[in-house]
């Protein structure tokens, strides 16, 4: 990691208990050269952030253990429900490149 992908970086997500939508994240901080301060968010803390301008990315995992940029994160509304997402399409589920579940 040379340069900052966002302000933070989602590894991973929890499904509500339906498994319909996102209910918490996994995420850090992204100094530019690694990722600090793991917090587990909810998808309303995310929501509120991203629409406050702070910057949402994903990323996977490599075998060795480091990550590799994904996509970046915004929020949809679809309805009247907020939804966090990598494509800005109409499904109504968040999508976070299929990132692992913790």
């Amino acid at each position: 990691m040379a340069e900052k992908w966002a302000d933070y970086v989602i590894t991973a997500v929890r499904f509500n208990a339906a498994g319909t939508h996102i209910s918490e994240v996994r995420s850090y901080e992204h100094t530019g050269s690694e990722l600090n301060n793991q917090a587990i968010k909810t998808r309303a803390t995310v929501v509120n952030g991203i629409e406050a301008g702070y910057s949402y990315c994903t990323a996977l995992k490599n075998a060795d253990g480091t990550y590799r940029y994904g996509a970046p994160v915004k929020v949809v509304t679809i309805e009247g429900t907020k939804f966090i997402k990598t494509k800005s399409d109409s499904s109504k589920e968040d999508n976070l490149d299929n990132l692992p579940t913790f």
